[in-house]
């Protein structure tokens, strides 16, 4: 099976990656553009009957800091 998760960074916490590319697109002529926020996509390849509980716990131990991030799992 395969999991997707999403993880982003917590609303209120500054992303110096998000506004160096608003700054580019700008830069490249995209007006309009007023705010981005990046974040990452980890896809996982699991044993079948991974639970979802069990990458609830990957994302909160390793793949994410719950601190500043937030994240949510797709099984795809």
């Amino acid at each position: 099976m395969k999991a997707r998760v999403h993880v982003m960074l917590k609303n209120g916490v500054l992303d110096p990656q998000g506004e160096a590319v608003r700054h580019a697109l700008g830069t490249l002529g995209f007006d309009g553009v007023n705010g981005v926020r990046q974040g990452k996509v980890i896809e996982l390849d699991l044993a079948d009957g991974t639970s979802e509980a069990t990458i609830n716990e990957m994302c909160e131990k390793l793949l994410a800091n719950t601190v500043i991030e937030s994240f949510s799992v797709e099984v795809v």
